[in-house]
């Protein structure tokens, strides 16, 4: 374990963040150019980014273990929907819309797998690998559904369903069940692309960020949901698995991944679908500042 590498790695994400601050603020990158950057990320760089999360090699000798931590990131999810509902109530309705999207989707489906394998080694990436699978499922499911009005349900679901990150998660699906080999060229496109995808993500959140008083960054709401965030809900997974006495590689994938910060995409899809950006940008900057903090510390614990 690494826990420089942890921490250069939250760093990293800021100097992104600074520098979409930075171009927003000199006007390099207009209103109008914010709007595209978002487009570009969600339509193009996040559904390669999820089709290459599963390209990995599914040895049926790990599946009890695969499968453990498949239904324990399954619960985890049930677990942080119903709490998004919940425990927002009195939040006024554009925050609640985040808060709970915010709850829901964490940001381990961008730091998880080189977090997972700097912690656990490759074998902490695999697990990891499978331990997304769901996270990025609800994420472009019921997390964009948070933010997305549709006049019936029949409506809602199709615009869900045929959204291009959840079609990537379709095939991504396929491709590690069936462990079919793309064309070179297409896989080299694909990863290509994918690998823009921390770099863009956090440029568009930085212009969201331009606009934000800092004067305003922290306050009762933001730290009761960080604590949540980043303290009480890996604390629930983590006594879970002692408890049921799960393998402790298993546990420590579990819990680390459940102790990310707000993900970028919460940002990102409260200003593609008019939501509280700016309130929404304030939880991914406040939370990922304090994981700088929680995450070395739980991978200690965990190890």
């Amino acid at each position: 374990m690494e826990i420089q590498k942890l921490v250069d790695l939250q760093l990293t994400m800021f100097l992104m963040i600074l520098t979409g601050l930075v171009l927003k603020r000199l006007n390099i990158i207009s209103e109008a150019g914010k709007v595209s950057l978002t487009d570009l990320v969600i339509y193009v760089i996040l559904p390669c980014n999820i089709i290459k999360s599963f390209m990995i090699t599914f040895n049926k000798s790990i599946l009890i273990s695969f499968g453990t931590i498949l239904i324990i990131s399954i619960l985890i999810q049930i677990m942080c929907f119903f709490l998004g509902k919940v425990l927002y109530v009195k939040c006024e309705p554009e925050q609640r819309k985040v808060l709970h999207y915010a709850t829901v989707c964490s940001n381990a489906g961008f730091l998880g797998n080189p977090i997972a394998e700097s912690v656990f080694g490759t074998m902490g990436l695999a697990y990891a690998s499978i331990f997304l699978i769901p996270v990025r499922t609800v994420m472009w499911s019921a997390g964009v559904a948070t933010f997305t009005e549709s006049p019936d349900k029949k409506t809602l679901i199709k615009r869900v369903l045929t959204h291009p990150c959840i079609v990537a998660v379709f095939i991504g699906l396929l491709l590690m069940f069936t462990q079919v080999r793309l064309p070179e060229f297409l896989d080299t496109s694909i990863k290509s692309l994918s690998n823009c995808c921390t770099a863009l993500s956090m440029i568009v959140i930085g212009t969201i960020l331009s606009d934000v008083d800092f004067k305003t960054l922290v306050n009762k709401t933001l730290v009761y949901y960080t604590i949540l965030r980043l303290v009480l809900l890996p604390l629930i997974v983590w006594s879970g698995c002692m408890i049921l006495k799960i393998d402790p590689l298993v546990t420590g994938v579990a819990v680390i991944l459940t102790a990310m910060p707000a993900g970028t995409t919460t940002g990102i899809l409260a200003s593609k679908y008019n939501g509280d950006a700016t309130f929404a940008v304030k939880c991914v900057i406040f939370s990922t500042l304090v994981s700088l903090v929680s995450t070395p510390i739980w991978s200690l614990i965990l190890t």
